[in-house]
């Protein structure tokens, strides 16, 4: 009996001492594992008088639970001890001010966008959309300009694998698709992403363009240059901006004429116009006999650089956050 009192309380002290739960486990098996110190008693029962056995028997089991008892208490008090600790490195310091959630912006280009919409809304044009792959068809032939055409040659053209399609070189097939399935008056703008093999300062392989369209039975030149006008003094908010028109050369127009524009020294070309070509309107049965029109195509790109002061075309679509920033 002396001699399982004194393991008991060697026992109870061992794992008072203890703070790392492996350690604990161990201690355990010293004492109560296949050949712990109380294991080796109850083992050792046989040997003592079949009187007295009872009796140690139940004094073991009795020593087993306190020691059981002890074990759980000290592993709740570890593991309690390991959570203050974790809570402790992860304070927070809840009188700061929060932190708060950082703004996006509208990329530069997409203000643009959406103020060429704005204001063309407002003269009463629709915006009209197409796909960006295209037949040639709908790129070229459709748009009086047929195999071989010299005017081919002024676009260098993403074709795609099979030969049939190409990433479009502009907006111009979306014209072509919705008077297809519209009939005049037609009164839309057609703004959206075109590509071309070309890069540097003030060129990107991918850019964007807004072409308009305008077809009706009594439009002129004179409509053309009221609307153009009356655009680029309203995006620039410049009543003393100037602009004028060169006369030029499109297989999709005739007359043609480039856009130029000024508000101090030079002059800078802001896009292409002209009247609709009649083979384009006979390629979309519309009877040019009855019908004419006007169509545009501007630079979104070239005009935030413009807006906003940006010298290099690449800023764009380099994702720089310290360029974006200034934008949000």
């Amino acid at each position: 009996m002396q001699d399982l009192d004194a393991i008991v309380s060697e026992a109870l002290a061992l794992f008072a001492g203890i703070d790392d739960a492996d350690q604990l486990e161990q201690a355990k098996a010293r004492y109560l594992g296949k050949s712990g110190a109380l294991t080796e008693l109850l083992k050792g029962l046989g040997k003592l008088p079949s009187a007295e056995r009872p009796a140690m028997g139940s004094r073991i089991n009795a020593a087993k639970d306190k020691l059981e008892t002890a074990l759980k208490a000290q592993r709740e008090k570890i593991q309690h001890r390991k959570l203050e600790t974790k809570l402790a490195e992860e304070a927070l310091d809840v009188t700061l001010p929060g932190r708060g959630l950082g703004l996006g912006g509208l990329h530069p280009v997409t203000r643009t966008m959406e103020r060429i919409e704005a204001l063309y809304r407002s003269l009463g044009f629709e915006v009209a959309d197409g796909p960006e792959i295209e037949t040639d068809y709908y790129n070229f032939t459709a748009l009086n300009q047929p195999e071989n055409h010299p005017a081919r040659s002024m676009h260098d053209t993403f074709y795609l694998e099979d030969g049939k399609h190409l990433l479009r070189t502009h907006t111009s097939p979306i014209q072509i698709r919705y008077m297809e399935n519209h009939r005049p008056p037609i009164k839309i703008i057609a703004p959206g992403r075109v590509y071309r093999v070309d890069s540097d300062a003030t060129h990107s392989p991918m850019f964007h363009q807004v072409e308009g369209l305008w077809i009706d039975e009594r439009i002129t030149f004179a409509d053309l240059k009221g609307v153009l006008v009356d655009f680029l003094k309203r995006f620039f908010e410049r009543d003393d901006l100037k602009v004028r028109f060169r006369p030029s050369f499109f297989p999709f127009t005739e007359p043609s004429a480039e856009i130029d524009m000024s508000f101090g020294d030079g002059w800078l070309e802001m896009g292409g116009a002209g009247m609709v070509h009649p083979n384009v309107l006979r390629n979309v049965n519309i009877d040019p006999e009855q019908y004419q029109g006007f169509a545009f195509g501007l630079g979104p790109d070239r005009l935030t650089m413009l807006r906003y002061g940006v010298n290099d075309l690449r800023l764009f679509f380099e994702n720089d956050l310290r360029f974006l920033k200034q934008f949000s």
